[in-house]
């Protein structure tokens, strides 16, 4: 059987649009943000700094899945309202994830673009829905998945209708635990070779450890990624959630200026 997001069903490359940002034209797209959205002040900092750079799309957690029911589960509804003033004030995308079913109809009336996180990479029936959600998805490989399990998932989404997906390589388990996981670089060209969609790398979640994003970041664009998905925030030491892996924003400035400058344009 060929499957939809094999190259043997369509061998030129996907270009996924959100808004006037395209993933897989050859550009390098760079979404950025904090983990957690965690108030008004905190967003907008780091949304200001992000167009001033030169990022396109706001990443930022609404709903969150946390390893611990004791630890900051988001902000909810209130979260996604924050994220939309900021599209408003600064003209950026937002992406953000969606952890249920029941809730792609309220993600999909704020956000631009739909994050599945890598605990959900596999919940079928997200993948149907947002399948039918008429909203482009950013699928996050699950922590133990295959390349073959990851691409069967984004076949959910096609196979339900949307054919925007972009597959975020976000790091594996492994038996080290000097990084959160390991960064599985060689799947971004692997994936490009065997699907049309575009892939992208998210350093922050595959290193847990903010000196290793801005070098990660560099090899993602050496080797034919689509784009970065980075976290930052204004005060790491003091966020609500992935403090250790998030860029200062002075950090990010200086990260946006270490990639070539026609990575930048998408």
């Amino acid at each position: 059987m060929k499957f939809l997001v094999s190259r043997e069903v369509q061998p030129e490359n996907s270009v996924v649009r959100v808004g006037d940002v395209a993933f897989g034209e050859g550009g390098f797209v760079v979404m950025a943000g904090p983990c957690s959205v965690e108030s008004e002040d905190q967003l907008m900092a780091c949304a200001s700094v992000i167009a001033d750079c030169g990022g396109q799309l706001l990443r930022g957690g609404a709903f969150k899945p946390r390893t611990s029911p004791y630890e900051f589960q988001g902000l909810g509804e209130a979260g996604l309202k924050l994220l939309a003033l900021a599209r408003e004030r600064f003209g950026l995308g937002i992406v953000t994830e969606v952890m249920t079913e029941g809730d792609v109809d309220l993600v999909a009336a704020y956000a631009d673009m739909m994050q599945v996180g890598a605990r959900n990479m596999q919940n079928f029936a997200l993948l149907k829905a947002l399948g039918r959600c008429g909203k482009p998805v950013l699928l996050k490989r699950g922590p133990s998945a295959t390349l073959k399990e990851w691409m069967m998932a984004a076949e959910y989404v096609l196979s339900n209708g949307n054919p925007d997906v972009v597959l975020c390589e976000r790091g594996i388990r492994s038996f080290d635990s000097h990084t959160r996981n390991v960064c599985d670089i060689a799947a971004v060209p692997a994936m490009k070779e065997m699907t049309h969609l575009p892939v992208i790398l998210d350093p922050s979640h595959a290193t847990g450890r903010r000196s290793l994003v801005a070098p990660l970041s560099r090899a993602a664009a050496a080797i034919g990624a689509d784009g970065l998905l980075v976290e930052c925030h204004p005060d790491p030491d003091r966020a609500l959630s992935d403090g250790t892996q998030s860029l200062t924003l002075d950090q990010f400035r200086d990260l946006m200026m270490s990639l070539p400058c026609r990575m930048l344009k998408a």
